[in-house]
């Protein structure tokens, strides 16, 4: 890796950059916090301070573009409501830098797309922020699946959900607008275990079947709240998964013919990912997910390894959960 810091500006200032990759900053082997940008004078003065955020890399949407101009920023990661991601990774490609987008990856595979051709026109890389793929614990129950030490695959249990204590809370309003969110739990915290089943298998699933409940409908009127679905992989292997915005759920588990492994908790990024197998506890170091993932994706950027999570893999999982919805809808299964 170059000396020179890997320049990234974060383009959204809420909860998860607050909490969780401003902090990330400090552990991170390559990286470098270049720029923000954000709506509020305030958020920017205060990311100066705590983070170090350099004066002229504060930005606000309006002026979004001159970081064209600032050859201290190398990419853009885009940490905003999900209805604003095919925009500013399309803006950001066309000033020139990277594009890291939080998942999923846009609002339609149609925008997907958009952001891809952006990018490979400009000669920048896309990456969905698939931040457990660079989870040891994952990597580790990705290679034992698919090395044959559960034997042949058979199932696959996957879930992550949480129960919003204050729905009304600033943070949390535009995940339950279907303009800003596109959907719910699916697309928030249930598309962690659409990916999880994909990469513990190895494989795309060819079916998917849904269903939904809503237990608080005068909250989640437009989005969904609570739902289950079924995937069906061209191996034969099942995958029954779960989402919600009402109880909390997390863990990823699947079985072969002689043997298991699970990790639970599977996917928040502050708690201990424990990995088990049907042989005891495999232990494992934890590592700073958002931190690992910038590191790795400042790699791939600069040539150094081949990412792991490209913007195709985050069309790939709006495909699938479009095919879900689209269940929901017909109430049987749908091809993906």
């Amino acid at each position: 890796m170059s000396a020179r810091p890997f320049g990234i500006c974060v383009a959204g200032l809420g909860m998860l950059s607050r909490s969780a990759i401003g902090p990330a900053f400090r552990n991170s082997r390559h990286c470098r916090l270049a720029g923000v940008v954000t709506g509020s004078p305030e958020k920017g003065a205060e990311w100066r301070r705590e983070f170090g955020v350099p004066e002229k890399g504060v930005y606000t949407f309006e002026d979004f573009d001159r970081i064209a101009d600032n050859p201290e920023i190398d990419a853009v990661f885009v940490v905003l409501p999900n209805a604003q991601h095919a925009e500013y990774g399309i803006r950001a490609a066309a000033a020139g830098k990277h594009v890291l987008c939080e998942k999923p990856l846009a609002m339609t595979v149609e925008e997907c797309d958009r952001m891809i051709d952006a990018c490979s026109r400009a000669g920048r890389k896309l990456a969905t922020a698939y931040r457990c793929l660079c989870v040891p614990q994952h990597r580790e129950l990705i290679r034992r699946a698919q090395g044959g030490d559960f034997g042949t695959l058979r199932l696959v249990e996957a879930s992550f959900g949480f129960h919003t204590r204050n729905p009304d809370a600033e943070h949390s309003k535009w995940r339950r607008s279907a303009a800003a969110a596109g959907g719910g739990a699916l697309v928030d915290v249930g598309i962690y275990a659409v990916q999880g089943a994909c990469y513990v298998t190895g494989e795309e699933p060819v079916t998917v079947q849904a269903a939904e409940t809503k237990m608080l409908p005068e909250i989640y009127r437009e989005v969904d709240e609570t739902l289950c679905w079924t995937m069906k992989f061209p191996s034969g292997v099942i995958a029954n998964c779960s989402t919600s915005y009402t109880c909390p759920i997390n863990r990823l588990f699947v079985s072969g013919d002689t043997g298991w492994g699970e990790l639970s908790p599977a996917y928040a990024p502050f708690d201990d990912i424990r990995l088990r197998t049907h042989e005891g506890d495999v232990a494992m170091g934890q590592v700073d997910h958002f931190a690992a993932q910038m590191d790795h994706f400042a790699e791939a950027c600069r040539g150094e390894t081949d990412l792991m999570f490209p913007g195709e893999m985050g069309r790939r999982d709006v495909r699938i959960m479009a095919a879900i919805y689209e269940s929901l809808k017909t109430g049987g299964p749908v091809s993906v």
